[in-house]
């Protein structure tokens, strides 16, 4: 039914959105003095929803093509839409003017309850959930949680050894099934048993699974968020009844149990045993109830399964054809396993520099979403241009093009760790941003990035890797902000260790 609408609505709105709106569009931003990129049917979110391509990709030849320009509009949107490529210009609506731009840029629908979370909230709901799931993510939490992603990091490995048939199938596959479980132990608890015994393996694989269903809604919310809302479109709906189901009953016997884990269930039993969330600035106030919480969890699944696991992937795949730079992992990993008695504490992952370096490069080169979206709240200007933008404008900025500006990263499509030992700026610079930046940067980002080398340490102990693109260059998956290679040849190796 969904479909039927969908298309029917679709035929009608052709001729105002090629004919009419490109024409408005057009219009509005030459008045404002700005390029104006002229696109084909319904824009660049028709081009992705009708194409082959990622979205980031089709960002991505804009940038090439308007490279000196500031910013360029573009159609395909109710609103006006603008392309940002100036890297101050980038800067400001990220970091120095949040104000202006602190709205994601996706609007929900009420009863959409998994989308209610801080990755889809704006305003100051927004700013009441994050401040009260801040605490889950400094550096004494995660200390203490690291042992849940040490524990699945050690099923992990003996879930290979008892499958090794699944061994260099679909690597990325399985680099998934592995952020599944550690985030699923995260947020639920672990158990003595493996957590690869866990059913949310299963919910994770359609959840993550692209469909053109998905890529519908997807494509209605960003150029017609009204439209969305007259359809009430539910971005999750189909996930409601476990998730939600899920979290019900974890804090139930957490509440029971009495016992600290310091997991996210333990933040939920915390959170409702102290009451209604209370903006002192504004007086907003926020219920924790179960539902809320669930779209939290939510939430954590999204932002720290996809994008871990390709931040493990990136690693491996570089590592695999840079054997100066895999041997000095493999000799980190080894000096700590021997330094640590055989363990591999958070302190010793800590102090594993080389490989830090090396998923810092690995994330520049790819990062595991291409772009970003904003959408003004109040009438504003871009400093560079002088480009004045008014309040509901769609701003999109790029984050691929940014990693591989030369101005930026001397040989951007070189692998060079070293650049990120000998300029230790580079990974707060205000233009190196895997995980987003400015006041949204991911709030587990930090979190992502110690289950991605509580991951890669336990493989590359037991594994060394080769791997080589299939084909003449990268290839990538269409998907609507992630970057998905689809050509890579990475194979992991058992190695000998004492």
């Amino acid at each position: 039914m969904l479909l039927q609408i969908f298309l029917l609505l679709i035929i009608s709105l052709i001729y105002f959105l090629y004919f009419y709106n490109d024409k408005i569009s057009q219009s509005y931003w030459k008045r404002r003095g700005v390029k104006f990129h002229n696109s084909n049917f319904l824009g660049v979110f028709g081009k992705f929803f009708f194409g082959k391509r990622p979205m980031f990709e089709i960002l991505s030849d804009i940038y090439k093509e308007h490279r000196n320009e500031p910013a360029v509009g573009l159609s395909g949107s109710f609103n006006p839409a603008l392309y940002v490529i100036d890297s101050t210009n980038i800067q400001h609506v990220l970091q120095q003017d949040f104000q202006s731009f602190n709205h994601r840029g996706f609007e929900i629908n009420d009863g959409d309850l998994l989308a209610d979370n801080i990755l889809f909230m704006n305003g100051n709901r927004w700013k009441l959930m994050r401040q009260n799931m801040t605490s889950l993510f400094t550096s004494a939490k995660l200390k203490n949680m690291y042992y849940i992603l040490d524990k699945s990091a050690v099923d992990f490995i003996a879930y290979l050894n008892k499958y090794p048939e699944k061994l260099n199938v679909n690597n990325f596959e399985l680099m998934s099934q592995f952020c599944s479980v550690a985030i699923g132990a995260s947020v639920f608890g672990v158990t003595s048993e493996s957590v690869f015994e866990s059913p949310i393996l299963n919910t994770t694989k359609i959840l993550f699974k692209d469909s053109f269903k998905t890529n519908i809604k997807f494509t209605i919310v960003n150029i017609s968020p009204w439209l969305g809302k007259i359809l009430g479109l539910k971005l999750f709906g189909e996930f409601e009844d476990f998730f939600i189901g899920a979290i019900k009953q974890i804090i139930r016997h957490r509440e029971q149990e009495n016992v600290e884990k310091h997991d996210f269930a333990d933040k939920a039993v915390s959170l409702q045993k102290k009451g209604t969330m209370k903006d002192r600035d504004t007086g907003l106030e926020l219920e924790p109830t179960d539902e809320l919480l669930a779209a939290q969890a939510f939430f954590f699944f999204n932002a720290g399964v996809e994008p871990s696991a390709a931040g493990i992937y990136a690693v491996l795949f570089e590592l695999g054809r840079n054997p100066k730079h895999l041997q000095q992992v493999h000799e980190e990993i080894d000096a700590s396993y021997k330094k640590h008695n055989g363990k591999f504490t958070y302190e010793a992952v800590m102090e594993m520099k080389h490989l830090e370096n090396v998923l810092s490069e690995a994330l520049r080169l790819h990062p595991p979403v291409g772009f970003l979206t904003r959408r003004c709240v109040r009438d504003t200007v871009l400093p560079v241009g002088n480009i004045p933008i008014e309040k509901e404008t769609n701003i999109l900025t790029p984050i691929f093009d940014i990693h591989y500006n030369p101005e930026v990263y001397p040989n951007p499509t070189v692998f060079d760790p070293d650049r990120f030992a000998n300029d230790t700026t580079l990974v707060n610079s205000s233009l190196y941003m895997p995980f987003g930046k400015g006041n949204r940067l991911c709030i587990g980002n930090r979190f992502a990035r110690l289950q991605i080398k509580s991951g890669l340490i336990h493989i590359l102990r037991h594994y060394t890797v080769e791997s080589k693109v299939l084909g003449d260059k990268i290839t990538y998956k269409k998907a609507q902000v992630q970057l998905r290679p689809n050509n890579l040849d990475i194979k992991l190796i058992p190695r000998t260790v004492n």
